[in-house]
């Protein structure tokens, strides 16, 4: 009891500032370095584009958010299923061609086959997933390292949807066009915003505020060190701020407009991955695998199987990419794909994933994913070419991969960790380690009497 009072009364901590990101680990402080990055990023190409148009920046408009959301959902599937893949400790080179072949073989079944968009829909699914088994197959069961296996396939698939599609572009009807153009439907009420996307607002605040309120009574339960009530109080006020924001952006746009309908699909992905590596076996035992292997096969975790799971499922998250692709551009065609999985790569990197494996979330991956897109979408609208987008892009990665690496060598996630770890410590010596789900953890060693 004396515990509690105290832990309520202390005062103000520097440290809480950390558990105001949801924990103590390294993931939620690089995902706190990299959202601020995202932040500044926005408000610079705000004032730059103020500076140059007048009185009005375009970067934070309702036109111009949907647009980044409907150019560029398609990539942010992809760092979804990527980042699993590169905490495995691999790579697929493979995702844009991929993406490629499947949408010229769903744009030829709904035209020359006359299949209906819903079954196109789960042909293309089917063919991800049969895609992904044959190279997963290749890395979990015969061991070819996945680079190698990515790389023929970015060969043979694009070589086989320019075949397939006889290098020639084809159209799609308009109910599959739904999936990469549909926004929110209207209501019919006179109110001045759509009424679906503020009530997916509200929605969301619901339940940020529910799961606030359900972590701090898991951790009470198990008697956990859990942040002061103001920590989670701003933390709430915060995050509902930016969603009602936002929402009332995407709710106010052009008539006709709401929040789109590939990021309601993107939105989905990201609870359902979220909650598959954070709070599944099966998500443990990635993060097991790609931080140690051969410690993770000595506590029973079928790498094989984990390693050909991740495969598949990339293939499949490339295939539903390619999709949104083909019917926001209304047309399959014979450059679909080109460069894509440079992007995925770039976005699971920049958004926090160690080069080694290990260490990544879907969460920081989107953000990473967010930033390339406001570079792109900022540059283009200052009239940039697309020379000096590449440049950029290219340096920001590099940079990206370069502090992760320095600061491994280092020893620290960041100098925001080397800060909270060292004024938390000092001012709380007896804080109890955190369980880290992105953390390298050595397993214990074999009792081999009683295994035999």
């Amino acid at each position: 009891m004396t515990t509690d009072l105290t832990t309520t009364k202390r005062g103000f901590h520097f440290g809480d500032i950390r558990k105001m990101f949801g924990s103590t680990g390294t993931s939620s402080l690089r995902q706190f370095g990299i959202l601020g990055s995202l932040i500044v990023i926005i408000l610079l190409f705000e004032i730059l584009t103020l500076l140059r148009n007048g009185p009005n920046g375009a970067t934070l408009t309702s036109g111009n958010l949907i647009n980044v959301i409907n150019q560029y959902s398609f990539i942010l599937i992809l760092a979804i299923g990527m980042v699993m893949v590169i905490i495995m400790g691999h790579i697929d080179l493979s995702v844009g061609s991929v993406a490629a072949f499947t949408g010229i073989i769903v744009a030829k079944s709904m035209a020359d086959w006359n299949l209906p968009w819903p079954a196109a829909i789960l042909l293309g699914l089917g063919v991800g997933a049969l895609v992904g088994a044959w190279q997963g197959f290749w890395v979990a069961y015969v061991g070819v390292p996945a680079f190698i296996v990515t790389l023929a396939g970015m060969l043979f698939f694009r070589g086989a949807q320019q075949w397939i599609g006889d290098a020639q572009t084809i159209p799609v009807p308009k109910g599959f066009q739904v999936i990469g153009t549909g926004y929110l439907p209207e209501v019919g009420l006179p109110l001045p915003f759509n009424v679906p996307t503020m009530i997916l607002a509200l929605v969301a605040v619901a339940w940020l505020i529910f799961w606030e309120i359900r972590t701090r009574r898991v951790q009470h339960k198990m008697g956990s060190d859990s942040a002061p009530v103001w920590v989670s109080v701003v933390k709430v006020v915060l995050l509902s701020i930016v969603v009602l924001v936002a929402a009332w952006m995407f709710a106010t746009g052009r008539p006709g407009t709401s929040f789109p309908v590939p990021g309601l699909i993107l939105l989905a992905l990201v609870i359902i991955y979220s909650f598959l590596t954070r709070n599944t076996v099966f998500g443990r035992h990635i993060y097991a695998v790609g931080g140690n292997r051969q410690a993770a096969r000595l506590s029973g975790v079928k790498d094989r199987w984990v390693d050909f799971f991740v495969m598949m499922n990339m293939s499949m998250m490339a295939a539903l990419a390619g999709m949104i692709f083909v019917a926001r551009s209304q047309a399959s065609g014979p450059n679909d794909g080109t460069g894509w999985e440079l992007d995925a790569i770039a976005s699971v990197f920049i958004g926090g994933a160690a080069v080694a494996g290990g260490i990544g979330t879907v969460i920081g991956s989107i953000i990473g994913g967010l930033v390339m897109a406001f570079l792109n979408n900022g540059l283009a609208l200052l009239g940039q070419g697309a020379d000096v987008v590449s440049m950029i892009k290219g340096l920001v990665l590099l940079l990206a991969v370069g502090i992760d690496v320095w600061n491994k060598q280092q020893g620290r996630p960041s100098i925001i960790g080397f800060m909270t770890r060292r004024v938390g410590r000092k001012d709380d010596p007896e804080a109890s380690p955190v369980f880290e789900p992105n953390k390298t953890y050595q397993a214990p060693p074999v009792d081999k009497t009683r295994s035999e």
